[in-house]
């Protein structure tokens, strides 16, 4: 090469980048809405799971892509009580990849769905950073954590379609202020809807689920 000639590099979508891609195709293709469920250990991400069957009442027929890092806990407790559930192990990676998630889309009996929700694995950090084709990421946020993780950990709630705000009955017994928490989310997303809720006592479930039923009546409107 002389010196006269310059290479140019441009980006390229990565492995992950293309798989979420052909993910997206396939859900739209089909008009299956697809979210991504993004909180800490301990959030309550299974448990808002198993607090929509039985207040579904015809709304939407959905299925679970259960991330861990080890073991099948999750997606046998979903299992147990009706929900088809398939369990998608990281063996040690702190997000889920594209084409894992892709490969078990697959394996699910896509016509007869209308909706998936993937609980990513227990982390604020890296599951916001990687798409998995999703038409959404929802954060999760326990109010045993805290008010103030939408500032610390910022990429998760500016990313959001939805912030659900879990374990709202413990609030008289922690010091935890929704108004600064609300200021918090605000701050990093003016826009996002959030539903404070309790997976426990059933209280706030409901609004919920009409969002979620909402988003996937809008595939077909492209508002989703």
């Amino acid at each position: 090469m002389s010196r006269s000639e310059i290479k140019v590099y441009r980006h390229l979508m990565g492995e992950n980048d293309l798989w979420a891609e052909h993910t997206r195709e396939l859900l739209l293709k089909r008009r299956l809405l697809m979210l991504n469920l993004i909180g800490s250990p301990g959030a309550g991400k299974t448990a808002l799971l198993e607090a929509m069957v039985g207040r579904l009442a015809g709304k939407f027929r959905f299925a679970v892509l259960e991330g861990d890092v080890e073991t099948t806990y999750d997606a046998e407790r979903l299992v147990r009580i009706g929900i088809q559930a398939s369990q998608l192990l990281t063996s040690g990676g702190c997000h889920l990849q594209a084409r894992m998630v892709h490969q078990a889309l697959l394996d699910l009996p896509l016509d007869a769905l209308e909706v998936v929700v993937v609980e990513n694995v227990g982390n604020l950090v890296c599951p916001a950073e990687f798409d998995l084709g999703e038409m959404g990421k929802v954060a999760v946020l326990s109010v045993t954590e805290g008010e103030d993780k939408p500032a610390k950990y910022p990429m998760l709630f500016r990313e959001a379609k939805a912030v659900v705000l879990t374990k709202i009955d413990l609030i008289p017994y922690l010091p935890f202020k929704m108004e600064r928490c609300m200021e918090f989310i605000r701050q990093v997303n003016g826009q996002v809807p959030v539903f404070p809720l309790s997976a426990l006592k059933g209280e706030g479930v409901a609004p919920w689920i009409e969002w979620v039923a909402a988003q996937r009546e809008g595939l077909g409107k492209g508002s989703a």
